[in-house]
Protein backbone atom coordinates (compact mmCIF):
# COMPACT_ATOMS: atom_id res chain seq x y z
CA UNK A 1 0.00 0.00 0.00
CA UNK A 2 1.52 3.39 -0.92
CA UNK A 3 1.15 6.07 1.40
CA UNK A 4 -1.79 8.80 0.55
CA UNK A 5 0.03 12.48 0.16
CA UNK A 6 -2.09 15.25 2.46
CA UNK A 7 -2.96 18.07 0.57
CA UNK A 8 -3.16 21.11 2.76
CA UNK A 9 -5.68 23.32 1.40
CA UNK A 10 -7.05 26.77 2.72
CA UNK A 11 -5.80 29.38 4.65
CA UNK A 12 -2.84 26.83 5.98
CA UNK A 13 -0.99 27.35 2.91
CA UNK A 14 -1.17 30.64 2.82
CA UNK A 15 -0.10 31.55 6.60
CA UNK A 16 3.80 30.97 5.64
CA UNK A 17 4.06 33.42 3.00
CA UNK A 18 1.55 35.76 4.67
CA UNK A 19 3.64 35.81 7.70
CA UNK A 20 7.38 36.08 6.00
CA UNK A 21 5.60 39.27 3.96
CA UNK A 22 4.85 40.54 7.33
CA UNK A 23 8.17 40.12 8.96
CA UNK A 24 9.47 42.18 5.95
CA UNK A 25 7.64 44.74 5.49
CA UNK A 26 7.92 45.44 9.05
CA UNK A 27 11.93 45.46 8.61
CA UNK A 28 11.41 47.05 6.21
CA UNK A 29 9.57 50.07 7.84
CA UNK A 30 11.38 49.91 11.00
CA UNK A 31 15.22 49.71 10.14
CA UNK A 32 15.48 50.81 6.12
CA UNK A 33 13.01 52.90 5.14
CA UNK A 34 9.91 55.23 6.47
CA UNK A 35 7.42 57.68 4.22
CA UNK A 36 6.67 60.95 5.28
CA UNK A 37 4.61 63.38 3.78
CA UNK A 38 5.78 66.80 2.96
CA UNK A 39 3.94 69.46 4.94
CA UNK A 40 4.24 73.35 4.56
CA UNK A 41 6.37 74.87 1.04
CA UNK A 42 9.87 74.99 2.72
CA UNK A 43 11.53 72.98 0.44
CA UNK A 44 9.46 74.01 -2.92
CA UNK A 45 10.90 73.64 -5.61
CA UNK A 46 12.48 70.47 -4.45
CA UNK A 47 9.29 68.91 -2.72
CA UNK A 48 6.10 70.25 -2.73
CA UNK A 49 3.11 70.61 0.30
CA UNK A 50 1.36 67.01 0.19
CA UNK A 51 3.84 64.87 -1.61
CA UNK A 52 5.12 61.32 -0.07
CA UNK A 53 8.56 61.17 0.31
CA UNK A 54 10.18 57.74 0.91
CA UNK A 55 13.43 58.49 2.95
CA UNK A 56 16.03 55.55 3.74
CA UNK A 57 16.79 54.83 7.51
CA UNK A 58 19.64 52.69 6.98
CA UNK A 59 22.20 54.37 4.62
CA UNK A 60 23.42 56.57 7.46
CA UNK A 61 24.75 53.28 9.56
CA UNK A 62 27.49 53.09 6.23
CA UNK A 63 27.72 56.21 4.77
CA UNK A 64 28.36 59.72 6.46
CA UNK A 65 25.70 62.97 5.98
CA UNK A 66 26.88 64.86 2.94
CA UNK A 67 26.26 68.44 2.45
CA UNK A 68 23.04 68.65 -0.37
CA UNK A 69 21.27 65.37 0.91
CA UNK A 70 17.64 66.13 2.20
CA UNK A 71 17.29 64.45 5.46
CA UNK A 72 13.59 63.89 7.70
CA UNK A 73 14.72 65.38 11.28
CA UNK A 74 12.78 64.37 14.35
CA UNK A 75 12.90 67.15 16.60
CA UNK A 76 10.14 68.05 19.90
CA UNK A 77 7.80 65.25 18.26
CA UNK A 78 7.44 66.98 14.93
CA UNK A 79 9.18 65.91 11.59
CA UNK A 80 11.06 68.17 9.55
CA UNK A 81 12.21 67.86 5.88
CA UNK A 82 15.17 70.00 4.87
CA UNK A 83 18.58 70.20 2.86
CA UNK A 84 22.16 69.73 4.68
CA UNK A 85 24.02 72.96 4.63
CA UNK A 86 26.69 72.85 7.09
CA UNK A 87 29.07 69.84 8.20
CA UNK A 88 30.30 69.71 11.38
CA UNK A 89 33.33 72.64 12.18
CA UNK A 90 32.16 74.62 9.26
CA UNK A 91 31.16 78.40 9.40
CA UNK A 92 28.74 79.78 7.61
CA UNK A 93 27.09 82.58 6.51
CA UNK A 94 24.84 84.73 4.39
CA UNK A 95 25.20 88.21 2.60
CA UNK A 96 23.36 89.50 -0.02
CA UNK A 97 21.78 86.78 -0.36
CA UNK A 98 24.84 84.28 -0.98
CA UNK A 99 25.93 81.56 0.92
CA UNK A 100 29.19 81.58 2.26
CA UNK A 101 30.87 78.37 3.68
CA UNK A 102 34.18 78.87 5.47
CA UNK A 103 34.35 81.90 3.40
CA UNK A 104 34.00 80.60 -0.02
CA UNK A 105 30.82 81.18 -2.09
CA UNK A 106 28.72 77.53 -2.78
CA UNK A 107 26.98 77.56 -5.30
CA UNK A 108 23.51 76.29 -4.58
CA UNK A 109 22.57 74.15 -8.35
CA UNK A 110 19.48 72.89 -6.61
CA UNK A 111 17.66 75.91 -6.40
CA UNK A 112 16.52 78.54 -8.71
CA UNK A 113 18.07 82.44 -8.29
CA UNK A 114 14.21 83.41 -7.26
CA UNK A 115 14.64 80.77 -4.12
CA UNK A 116 18.41 82.26 -3.71
CA UNK A 117 17.02 85.56 -3.00
CA UNK A 118 15.60 84.14 -0.18
CA UNK A 119 18.10 83.66 2.27
CA UNK A 120 18.63 86.80 3.49
CA UNK A 121 21.40 87.72 5.73
CA UNK A 122 23.14 85.70 8.45
CA UNK A 123 26.04 86.23 10.86
CA UNK A 124 28.84 84.05 10.51
CA UNK A 125 28.31 80.66 12.52
CA UNK A 126 30.29 77.69 13.41
CA UNK A 127 28.29 74.13 13.72
CA UNK A 128 29.42 72.38 16.08
CA UNK A 129 31.55 69.34 16.08
CA UNK A 130 28.45 66.97 16.62
CA UNK A 131 25.86 68.66 14.15
CA UNK A 132 25.01 70.38 11.40
CA UNK A 133 23.54 72.97 9.70
CA UNK A 134 20.18 73.03 7.84
CA UNK A 135 18.27 75.28 5.37
CA UNK A 136 14.85 74.89 3.62
CA UNK A 137 15.39 74.82 -0.24
CA UNK A 138 12.66 78.18 -0.40
CA UNK A 139 14.87 80.10 2.33
CA UNK A 140 12.28 83.11 2.39
CA UNK A 141 9.97 80.95 4.28
CA UNK A 142 11.77 78.18 5.69
CA UNK A 143 12.38 77.51 9.58
CA UNK A 144 15.43 75.85 9.61
CA UNK A 145 19.11 76.33 11.41
CA UNK A 146 19.20 80.45 10.43
CA UNK A 147 15.60 81.26 12.59
CA UNK A 148 14.44 78.03 15.37
CA UNK A 149 15.83 74.96 14.35
CA UNK A 150 19.49 75.80 15.37
CA UNK A 151 22.20 73.11 14.98
CA UNK A 152 20.61 69.74 14.24
CA UNK A 153 22.29 66.61 16.11
CA UNK A 154 22.64 63.16 14.17
CA UNK A 155 20.37 61.50 16.28
CA UNK A 156 17.50 63.70 15.28
CA UNK A 157 18.53 62.99 11.50
CA UNK A 158 15.91 60.07 11.35
CA UNK A 159 16.74 59.49 7.37
CA UNK A 160 17.84 60.33 3.85
CA UNK A 161 15.62 61.39 1.13
CA UNK A 162 15.38 59.07 -1.78
CA UNK A 163 12.11 59.02 -3.56
CA UNK A 164 9.08 60.93 -4.23
CA UNK A 165 6.22 58.02 -4.60
CA UNK A 166 3.15 60.46 -4.15
CA UNK A 167 1.22 61.50 -6.10
CA UNK A 168 2.33 58.59 -8.44
CA UNK A 169 2.50 60.94 -11.78
CA UNK A 170 5.75 62.43 -9.99
CA UNK A 171 7.81 59.59 -8.55
CA UNK A 172 11.05 61.06 -9.43
CA UNK A 173 14.46 60.68 -7.27
CA UNK A 174 15.11 63.18 -4.79
CA UNK A 175 17.85 65.92 -5.66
Amino acid sequence: MGKSKKKNGGWGEWLKPILIAVLIAFFLRSFVFVASVVEGKSMVPTLEDGEVVLFNKFTYWFNDVQRGDVVIINRSKKNYVKRIIGLPGETISVENQTLYIDGEKYEQSFITETFKDGTGRFDPVKVPEDSYFVMGDNRKISKDSRNGLGFISEENIAGKSEFVIFPINEWSLTK
